[in-house]
């Protein structure tokens, strides 16, 4: 499993930073970006290092991810019976040092795993409002999930 291992729908987007002697912009969204799918509502995710959010799949709304804070591990599941890349995984690291925004559409199985010290911080712009009843969830060691999440030791990245 690859970072260039596609899936039909989703698009990885290599969005603009600005750096100065004061800090850096990291720009997410624009409404008259290409990857742009509507707005519904922003929030921020954090994860702790080795913590896993997943399994998630939105059956509505589009979600926006990006790392500005730590690393995560971001893993991608097509279970679409109709899409040509169905059955397919995809395994993408992201965090300043490699910023860029991952679009996610509905039907794709997605978590995240935290990599950084003392945590990682997920941007997320969600197409349209929450909404318990949009979405599902299983747990992270779901057998629905050709999937086991890697311990994180080794990987874990100071950010300060």
């Amino acid at each position: 499993m690859s970072e260039d291992a596609a899936i039909a729908g989703v698009e990885l987007v290599q969005p603009p930073t600005f750096a100065d002697e004061r800090g850096i912009v990291y720009r997410m969204l624009r409404t008259t970006d290409p990857h742009f799918r509507g707005f519904g509502e922003i929030y921020f995710s954090t994860a702790y290092p080795g913590a896993v959010k997943a399994w998630k799949k939105h059956r509505r709304l589009t979600a926006t991810y990006a790392c500005f804070t730590g690393r995560i591990r971001m893993v991608l599941f097509d279970a679409r019976m109709d899409s040509p890349t169905s059955g397919r995984m995809s395994e993408i690291m992201m965090g300043p040092d490699e910023y860029r925004l991952l679009v996610v559409p509905p039907g794709i199985w997605y978590g995240f795993q935290g990599l950084g010290v003392p945590l990682s911080v997920v941007a997320v712009c969600a197409s349209e409002p929450h909404d318990p009843a949009e979405f599902d969830r299983v747990p992270p060691s779901s057998s629905e999930i050709p999937y086991r999440w890697p311990s994180p030791i080794a990987e874990a990245v100071r950010h300060e």
